[in-house]
């Protein structure tokens, strides 16, 4: 526990975190993935370049500074924060490397206002959320590794077959190299996928949600992101080669209850709402659902008869496409999806409503139905890749 005169310490720190955060994060990480460079095959390599994680890493930080007095606050922070760790393979004696570089990188950034005693206060404060995280995430991974077909950390599987589903878009059916069986999972939730990346010479991870998967097989729909590494390999390899994956985990899955529900997606974004609206089909297909789906064209939807099936199998069920460019006719374009179609497409405000897409996307939309009258607990939404709504 921290002592009164190291929540202080902490507490004062707070200004400086949000002036210059960023500045220590980046040093942070600078320093820790030269001093150990096998962390490297942890990381994102693109959100480093691009200074997604120092950033996200520096709110964190802060974050825990402004709420050192009531830690409580940060739980659900502290869940996803766990989650992310185990899907990319973070483990317990890690914690001890990023507490050294993180604390000399306080002293190196801060120059004289580090302290002796200020350095204390930070690293029982790091050591506090520590044990948090490394209970949390042994736990999952106990949980993992315990259910049927589980297992913990990193777990080779043979593409079996890959499906183009648009022009950037394929769908890879994926199944374990050692022919053991899988575990149940839960509509939403996604996988990490591992591969080696050429250009760079390192393993890297990343979360691609699973849009169907059963006892011998995951399926996973990735986009080919421009200058994607990742998903530009998994777009250049060729079936029998093999990936690895961490067990399914996360926590944007549907609300069981008995309440409308919209699915409410753009982009890539449908990849979660399409395994949600099959689970609605096969067991609650009286329940009234409507499906929102926004891309480019016809030519951008992936999985559409895999979406369209679904939705006939439910009498309460209507798709709703809006598409936001036209072809050379201009016959294809409807406009971009904005709070005055809500009511037209049948979207009520006592419905639960799920929503994943780009960032702006997603933020327009749950302010959007906020004004609408949808209750805050009502609007479930994922965020794909490093950060948050902020």
């Amino acid at each position: 526990m921290l002592t009164p005169a190291q929540i202080e310490l902490v507490k004062a720190t707070v200004p400086v975190l949000r002036e210059h955060g960023v500045a220590l994060t980046t040093h942070f990480y600078k320093r820790m993935l030269s001093g150990n460079p096998e962390l490297r095959h942890i990381f994102n390599s693109a959100h480093q370049a691009g200074g997604k994680q120092q950033k996200a890493l520096a709110a964190a930080v802060l974050a825990y500074a402004e709420n050192i007095e009531n830690l409580a606050v940060l739980l659900p922070a502290v869940r996803q924060i766990a989650v992310k760790h185990c899907t990319i393979g973070v483990r317990a004696e890690q914690y001890g490397i990023v507490g050294r570089h993180l604390l000399a990188s306080i002293k190196e950034v801060l120059g004289d206002a580090a302290t002796d005693e200020l350095i204390d206060a930070w690293a029982a404060a790091y050591g506090l959320l520590a044990d948090v995280l490394i209970k949390a995430e042994g736990e999952i991974y106990s949980q993992q590794a315990m259910a049927d077909g589980g297992w913990s950390g990193w777990r080779p599987f043979r593409i079996a077959s890959i499906k183009e589903e648009c022009a950037d878009v394929k769908s890879f059916c994926l199944t374990p190299a050692d022919g053991g069986p899988l575990p149940s999972f839960v509509p939403g939730q996604f996988v990490s996928v591992r591969v080696f990346v050429k250009e760079i010479s390192l393993a890297q991870p990343r979360q691609y949600t699973i849009t169907a998967m059963d006892s011998a097989m995951v399926r996973i729909t990735v986009r080919h992101v421009p200058s994607g590494r990742v998903s530009g390999a998994l777009h250049g390899m060729r079936e029998g080669d093999v990936v690895e994956l961490s067990a399914p985990l996360g926590d944007f899955n549907p609300v069981q209850n008995d309440a409308p529900a919209v699915f409410l997606s753009a982009g890539i974004g449908i990849t979660p709402m399409v395994s949600m609206l099959a689970a609605a089909a096969a067991g609650t297909p009286d329940k009234k659902v409507c499906f929102v789906y926004v891309c480019r064209g016809p030519e951008s939807f992936p999985l559409r008869a895999e979406v369209e099936k679904s939705v006939a199998a439910m009498p309460g069920a209507a798709l709703h496409v809006f598409y936001t460019r036209s072809d050379a006719a201009g016959c294809f374009k409807n406009g971009r999806l904005a709070a005055a179609d809500y009511a037209a497409v049948g979207m009520s405000a006592d419905a639960e409503y799920y929503i994943c897409g780009p960032v702006s996307f997603m933020a327009e939309h749950r302010q959007a139905l906020l004004a609408y009258g949808v209750p805050a607990e009502r609007i479930h939404m994922e965020v794909f890749g490093t950060g948050d709504m902020a």
